[in-house]
């Protein structure tokens, strides 16, 4: 019941946060539902894939697509307030990665997959919404380029599979999981934390070469 609710939540904040993504190219509402709906649900769609872990999601529960379609035109009728509270739906945002990389790691966990396999899932729920509409509005992936993003859902996920291994109950693994992720990704949007950036520049790398040696 928790991380459904919780769950509900995060779609609807990263539904809008999408919608917001296709008002500023000018999408008409079909594209606004397109945009919302693959940056809430797009996530555990491709996991879902990847794992071949079907019925998808939405197929068995379409009221979170019909949340997320809901949620991006309401959007379209009041964006200058979910603008103005721009700092709630960062937490919002923040809170949903953990929930989504926890439902990510418990579905192939589920399946009896690998270790590995099951915090990569994690990976791919918390952080493919947001690459997806950033392939859709044609924009270099944020997710991969701001603050810790990937890397929280990474170690959400590896947290919660080394919890649920060891036997801790499951509650309190989920809470556990979502307190430290949660306060990680809010750390992190503050204080500016990041990975190493790895710059080359091919083009500059050719001037210096074809430049003359004194």
């Amino acid at each position: 019941m928790l991380l459904t609710t919780l769950y509900i939540i995060g779609i609807t904040a990263e539904a809008m946060t999408g919608a917001l993504a296709a008002g500023k190219h000018h999408m008409d509402w079909f594209g606004v539902m397109l945009v919302a709906s693959a940056t809430a649900i797009g996530g555990g769609t491709v996991r879902d894939v990847l794992l071949g872990h079907y019925p998808l999601g939405w197929v068995a529960n379409p009221q979170y697509l019909a949340i997320t379609c809901f949620a991006g035109i309401l959007t379209t009728w009041i964006a200058p307030q979910v603008v103005r509270f721009h700092k709630v739906f960062v937490l919002l945002d923040s809170l949903g990665l953990i929930v989504f990389s926890v439902i990510g790691c418990r579905v192939a966990m589920d399946m009896g997959l690998s270790p590995l396999i099951c915090i990569v899932a994690a990976v791919v729920t918390g952080v493919f919404g947001g690459l997806l509409r950033d392939m859709i509005c044609r924009r270099p992936p944020l997710v991969l380029h701001k603050e810790l993003y990937a890397s929280v859902a990474f170690m959400a996920g590896g947290m919660y599979y080394a919890l649920m291994h060891f036997a801790v109950p499951e509650l309190i693994a989920t809470v556990s999981t979502l307190v430290v992720g949660f306060s990680i990704r809010v750390a992190a949007v503050q204080f500016g934390w990041s990975l190493p950036v790895f710059r080359f520049d091919e083009v500059e790398q050719a001037e210096e070469k074809l430049e003359p040696k004194a």
